[in-house]
């Protein structure tokens, strides 16, 4: 299947991309700063997952940005949607096969440390994935790694450093902290937060965790940037919505545009 997805995108554009980067809820605006070279969407290629979340316009967009040749997954797909873990990874897989050697995933997240504020951002240092189907379940392909990857370090020191020395020299406080992935659609209760915090979660979402592993599985090299677009269920006094989540994301744009191109530019 990946070979037949890999084909169709050869057909469109012979661009091969360096770094892979994923838009998370409300952070799709990143794609309009880079130089356009190709864009594909995802209901045209063969047999491939679409994106059917607010926000999320379903596309890979190919060009450079701050000097490097990117692939931008502008909307990803997520298991709420109705899709399998091994669906959910398939983009990821597939930039890997373009040539991609760096995944640099984003997303609006809920806070669960209270040290955090809404509209902080938040360099992942590790994750916790076991409330969600691994992507890695069933038949091996040899090809794309091994049966049992080691991830000990999931998200690269290296490409964390360059971001925290990126955001030092633009005056931005940034986080570090653990992302827990829970499926969704529904936000959180407030005892799921309790018991995310107990074990050690800092930030929550219903993405990343599961495209994290299969990159690693396959040898990219990983960072992400979550934004805090709201504080968790319990940690909040209001309702969560979406629609709060996506102005946050509106807000702080410009200050993440700047982050992600000027870190990319050093990657």
């Amino acid at each position: 299947m990946l070979e037949k997805q890999l084909k169709y995108i050869k057909s469109k554009t012979d661009f091969i991309p360096e770094i892979a980067i994923v838009l998370g809820s409300g952070l799709g605006q990143l794609a309009e700063e880079i130089d356009t070279v190709a864009t594909i969407d995802y209901k045209n290629i063969p047999e491939f997952p679409v994106s059917t979340a607010p926000s999320h316009k379903g596309r890979f967009v190919f060009g450079t940005l701050n000097g490097k040749k990117v692939v931008i997954m502008q909307g990803r797909v997520h298991l709420y949607e109705g899709y399998s873990s091994k669906q959910v990874v398939e983009p990821i897989r597939l930039m890997k096969m373009m040539g991609a050697k760096i995944l640099f995933l984003t997303n609006a997240a809920g806070g669960i440390n209270e040290d955090f504020k809404i509209g902080d951002f938040m360099v992942i240092d590790d994750h916790i994935s076991s409330f969600v189907p691994s992507a890695l379940i069933g038949e091996n392909d040899d090809s794309l790694g091994a049966r049992f990857p080691d991830m000990s370090r999931v998200y690269s020191k290296g490409l964390n450093d360059i971001i925290f020395e990126t955001a030092q020299e633009m005056g931005l406080e940034i986080k570090k902290g653990v992302y827990v992935q829970f499926t969704g659609p529904n936000f959180e209760t407030p005892a799921e937060i309790r018991m995310a915090e107990i074990i050690g979660a800092d930030a929550v979402g219903m993405s990343t965790a599961v495209e994290a592993m299969a990159a690693k599985h396959c040898g990219m090299e990983v960072c992400g940037i979550s934004v805090i677009s709201n504080m968790a269920c319990g940690k909040s006094k209001t309702p969560i919505t979406s629609e709060e989540v996506n102005e946050t994301a509106d807000r702080v744009a410009p200050l993440f545009k700047k982050l992600i191109t000027q870190s990319v530019g050093k990657f």
